[in-house]
């Protein structure tokens, strides 16, 4: 069994959520190790050891979860251009997301300011709708993470919550699935 057996290709009209493949290793650890993208993530930078760890993490979640992270490409191009999807990290977090998938998403800079985050981000959400059991998702954020924050609330999050993610503060959104 390959992650192509586990993980559902999504198609918008600009983008292809797959998979990871050993072969986006380069373009995830270039993402991962720009300070603009992780400025409101961790702060500080990738190391190569480090966006591994996370590429077989995402392989993980489906395999033992039934819900994970995506690739995202350019259909036309076939470029990565960042990751969306769901996670379980049981996180050091108040309030607790014990049981809540955690929607999160990163684009390489390349990426930014062209609505592909809100493009995939609905995709995903439309996936999770259908598929999964969960009726809630939540999603963390910096609370200075504007961009980010103003996709949430585009497409469905709210119920804001301030909390704390470790030692630092969080914003918490919450979506429900339409009825």
């Amino acid at each position: 069994m390959t992650s192509d057996d586990l993980v559902p290709v999504l198609l918008t009209d600009r983008l292809r959520l797959r998979a990871h493949r050993l072969d986006d290793f380069p373009a995830c650890a270039a993402m991962w190790a720009d300070g603009q993208v992780v400025a409101h993530i961790s702060g500080k930078p990738s190391t190569e050891g480090e966006t591994w760890s996370r590429l077989l993490r995402y392989a993980g979640h489906w395999l033992h979860l039934g819900f994970g992270y995506w690739a995202v490409e350019d259909r036309d191009t076939g470029a990565f251009l960042g990751e969306v999807g769901f996670a379980d990290y049981h996180r050091d977090t108040e309030p607790g997301l014990a049981g809540t998938p955690e929607a999160g998403w990163v684009f390489a800079t390349a990426a930014h300011g062209r609505g592909i985050a809100t493009e995939a981000v609905r995709a995903m959400l439309d996936w999770a709708d259908r598929t999964l059991p969960h009726t809630r998702t939540a999603a963390i954020f910096d609370p200075g993470h504007a961009a980010s924050i103003g996709v949430a609330r585009k497409i469905g999050f709210g119920g804001d919550v301030t909390g704390r993610y470790g030692e630092d503060p969080a914003l918490f959104l919450f979506r429900d699935r339409p009825l």
